[in-house]
C-alpha cells in the first residue's frame, strides 16, 4: 500500500476523534465521516508504520446504522463526528467503547463472581439542541461577513449560524450582530494581518432560567454604535447580559481577561437540579445541562451520602459537583488548580447558602497531601480529572487516606481504565460503572465509577503518604 492508492474496506470501529477505522495490508486506516458497518472506497492520504489516514470517496454499502445528518454542514464542520450514525447505534458504540477499554487497559473482569455492574450508556430523549454554549469566529470571505465554526484542524471558517446541537436563539443573535457590522462598516478580525475588530461571538443560555448572554470578543476597546446593537439584541426574549471582551493579543486564545459591560450585571444564572449557579463569560460550566444533571445525580447516588460524611471533591472546577454533594454531606472540600474557578466556586456556595463547603486553589496532587498531613480526612472522595486522568501522586494519597468510597467521574475511558487498575491493585473494589452521553453526535463519552474500600490492610499503605508528600513538594 502507498499514498494515493484507492481501496475498498469495511469500517469496524471508531477512533477517539470520530474517524471510522478499517484495516488493509495489516494497517489500521482512519477514514473521516465513515461509521461502523460501512463498506467504503477511500484514497490513502498518509501512511505511518502501523496506521494511516484515508479520504472517504464513496460509501459503497452503507451501514444499517447510517442515517442522514440533520445538519447540512456536518461533514465539513467536523464538530459532530458521528451525526450520520443513528442515535441508538451511537449509544451502543459508546457503551462498547467504555467496556472494551476497561477490559483491555484496566484488566477488569466483568464475568467473575464479584464482577462490577456495568450499565449501558445513558442517552438523551432529544439528542439535538442540547448545547448551552457556542463560540463563533467571525471573518470576511468573498466580500461577505460570516460567522461559523472552524473546519477540523484548520482556521478556515465553515459558515453556520444555526448549529443543530446549539440553541435556536444562536441564529437570531448572529444575524443581528452581522447586520449591525454591515450597517456600521465594522470589520471582522483578520488573523494574518492582526487587523479588524470583531474576533468571536460567545453565546450562553441558562436552560432552566431561559437567561441568555452575549459576549463579543473584540480587537480593541470600543464598539461602534453599541447602544443600537444592545437595543437590537434586547428584543430577543431572554436576553439578560451583553458584554465586550477585550482581546488585542496576537494569539489563538479566544477570550481576553478584561470585560466591558453593555447591558446586565455580567452574568446569567442557571440550575443543575436545585443548585443555582452564576455564570460569567469567563466561567466554566458544563455545556449539556440536561445530561449534567444525570451525570452528577449518578455521582451523588454512588457517593451514598447520609449527611455525616466528610467529602473531598478533587478537580472541582467551579464547584458544580461539590455543591451537588454538599446537599447531603456534612462537609465538602473542593480542590482546583484554576484560581478563578475557585473564586466562582466560593461565590456559587454563597449563592446557595452552603456553608458546609471550603475550596482550595492548587494542584490536587499538592494540596491533598498537605491537607492530609494537617490531619484532614475524607470518608468519600470524588475525582473528576481532565482527559489525562489522575496524577499518580494524588492516587497514592487517596490510597493512603483510605476513604470508604471513591467516585471517579471521567471524560476519557482509557485513562479511567488505567487509574482503576492502579486503585484495584491498592485495595479498592470496583462496584459499578455508568457511561453517560454528555455529547450526542460526538465520539466522546463520560463515565461514573463507584469504588469501595474492601481491605483493612489498605491502612498499612499509609506509609505511601510521605512519598506522595515529598513528590508533590519536589
Amino acid at each position: 500500500m502507498k499514498k494515493n492508492d484507492e481501496l475498498t474496506i469495511k469500517i469496524e470501529d471508531i477512533g477517539v476523534n470520530g474517524e471510522g477505522i478499517g484495516h488493509a495490508d495489516g494497517l489500521a486506516l482512519f477514514v473521516k465521516d465513515a461509521i461502523v458497518g460501512d463498506i467504503v472506497r477511500a484514497r490513502v492520504m498518509k501512511l505511518q508504520k502501523t496506521y494511516g489516514y484515508a479520504k472517504l470517496l464513496e460509501v459503497v454499502q452503507p451501514s444499517d446504522a447510517r442515517t442522514e445528518a440533520v445538519c447540512p454542514i456536518a461533514r465539513s464542520c467536523g464538530g459532530c463526528q458521528i451525526q450520520e450514525m443513528n442515535y441508538e447505534a451511537q449509544l451502543a458504540f459508546k457503551t462498547k467503547k467504555v467496556r472494551e477499554n476497561l477490559i483491555r487497559i484496566g484488566k477488569i473482569d466483568f464475568e467473575g463472581e464479584d464482577a462490577p455492574v456495568f450499565h449501558d450508556c445513558l442517552g438523551m430523549e432529544n439528542p439535538f439542541r442540547y448545547r448551552n454554549k457556542a463560540q463563533f469566529p467571525v471573518r470576511r470571505k468573498n466580500g461577505k461577513i460570516q460567522a461559523g465554526f472552524y473546519a477540523g484542524r484548520t482556521h478556515d471558517i465553515i459558515p453556520c449560524e444555526d448549529c443543530a446541537i446549539g440553541i435556536e436563539e444562536n441564529q437570531k443573535i448572529l444575524a443581528s450582530i452581522l447586520m449591525h457590522m454591515e450597517n456600521y462598516h465594522i470589520e471582522p478580525y483578520d488573523e494574518e494581518k492582526h487587523s479588524g475588530l470583531v474576533r468571536h461571538v460567545l453565546i450562553r443560555k441558562g436552560f432552566k432560567t431561559g437567561e441568555i448572554m452575549v459576549c463579543i470578543v473584540i480587537n480593541g476597546r470600543k464598539f461602534p454604535a453599541s447602544e443600537a446593537l444592545t437595543e437590537s439584541l434586547c428584543r430577543i426574549p431572554g436576553m439578560t447580559d451583553i458584554s465586550l471582551n477585550i482581546n488585542m493579543a496576537k494569539t489563538n486564545r479566544i477570550l481576553g481577561e478584561e470585560l466591558l459591560q453593555l447591558y446586565g450585571n455580567g452574568y446569567i444564572t442557571d440550575y443543575i437540579g436545585t443548585v443555582r449557579f452564576r455564570i460569567s463569560p469567563l466561567s466554566f460550566y458544563q455545556v449539556n445541562p440536561v445530561q449534567t444533571e444525570v451525570l452528577y445525580g449518578t455521582a451523588l447516588q454512588y457517593a451514598g451520602l447520609t449527611g455525616k460524611e466528610q467529602v473531598f471533591d478533587l478537580y472541582c472546577g467551579v464547584g458544580t459537583i461539590s455543591l451537588f454533594l454538599a446537599q447531603k454531606a456534612s462537609h465538602v472540600t473542593g480542590v482546583e488548580i484554576v484560581p478563578q474557578a475557585i473564586e466562582d466556586a466560593k461565590e456559587n456556595a454563597r449563592l446557595n447558602n452552603m456553608e458546609n463547603t471550603d475550596f482550595y486553589a492548587g494542584a490536587a496532587e499538592e494540596v491533598v497531601p498537605a491537607l492530609y498531613q494537617q490531619g484532614r480526612r475524607a470518608d468519600v472522595v470524588v475525582v473528576d480529572p481532565p482527559r489525562k486522568g489522575c496524577d499518580e501522586t494524588l492516587l497514592e494519597t487517596i490510597v493512603a487516606m483510605a476513604p470508604e468510597k471513591l467516585v471517579y467521574v471521567s471524560c476519557d475511558s482509557a485513562t479511567l481504565a488505567r487509574d482503576l487498575k492502579y486503585l484495584a491493585a491498592k485495595g479498592f473494589r470496583i462496584r459499578e460503572i455508568q457511561p453517560v452521553d454528555m455529547f450526542p453526535q460526538c465520539a466522546a463519552v463520560e463515565c461514573v465509577t463507584r469504588l469501595e474500600r474492601h481491605s483493612d490492610s489498605i491502612s498499612d499503605l499509609r506509609e505511601l503518604l510521605p512519598l506522595a508528600a515529598s513528590r508533590s513538594q519536589g
